[in-house]
């Protein structure tokens, strides 16, 4: 392990490190830190816990992950930050613990790309096969579903929920909730359009992609209230399962939803 950790890295004698990990210079690893197998930390990275990052991960030069959240209700209480395995956190990231208020904890699935000066606040929830673009930032409580991409300078409200395989235009400014599937765009952010592409690429079928556009319409170009279009919904849903991750969006949505 000592030649894979540069010399004039800090590290606490509490961190856990696995033996095959890379430190470059410079970096500082603070106590209650967990770093699973494969994983390779850069240089003049800040990593404090208590944070568990699993393995294969790459954390790029000049990142913060697991420092306190400057929520101001935040007094200093024990929370955390969970990291999954093989995501890619790339250079300026900042991503804060959870506070007591909420989960008491912030946490990132697998496979996930963060790209640079990226925000993940305080216990939000990111889940797997997610890219958030450069500057994309993350106000607190924010829940990011599965294969979500949002692109460059998404500013995100907090307790907004982002809906599995969905898409946000450049510079949106979301503070609704975003159901699933659904490309929005703009500032304030409005519904656009099915991520008709980002299916594609995934595998869904022309009939699958075909069943989602028609539950699109229903909620957006019917004038339809939410739970008017839920129930129509619900009778597509019996011919194309992929509509129910659509209605369980609906379902959830605390906020209301982009229009």
């Amino acid at each position: 392990m000592a030649n894979l950790i540069d010399s004039s890295a800090i590290i606490h004698p509490d961190a856990q490190i696995a033996e095959d990990v890379e430190v470059g210079p410079w970096t500082t690893i603070g106590p209650d830190v967990v770093i699973g197998a494969g994983s390779r930390i850069a240089s003049h990275v800040v990593l404090k816990g208590p944070t568990i990052i699993g393995c294969n991960n790459q954390i790029y030069q000049f990142s913060s992950v697991g420092e306190d959240t400057p929520d101001l209700k935040y007094d200093g209480e024990p929370t955390r930050l969970i990291i999954g395995d093989n995501n890619i956190i790339r250079e300026g990231v900042t991503i804060h613990r959870g506070t007591v208020q909420d989960r008491g904890e912030t946490t990132i699935g697998d496979d996930n790309l963060i790209m640079a000066y990226a925000h993940i606040g305080h216990d939000s929830v990111v889940g797997n096969h997610c890219i958030l673009v450069n500057n994309t930032a993350l106000a607190g409580h924010v829940i990011v579903g599965d294969w979500a991409i949002l692109s460059g300078f998404t500013l995100v409200h907090q307790y907004c929920n982002i809906g599995a395989h969905s898409f946000t235009g450049m510079g949106s400014a979301i503070g609704k909730d975003v159901p699933a599937y659904v490309m929005v765009n703009g500032a304030p952010a409005a519904a656009k359009s099915v991520n008709s592409e980002g299916l594609k690429r995934r595998g869904y079928s022309k009939e699958q992609v075909a069943a989602i556009n028609r539950a699109f319409k229903i909620i957006y170009r019917r004038g339809l209230t939410v739970d008017e279009a839920l129930s129509q919904l619900q009778v597509l849903a019996q011919d194309c399962s992929d509509v129910q991750l659509m209605i369980d969006s609906l379902r959830q949505s605390k906020r209301g939803i982009v229009r």
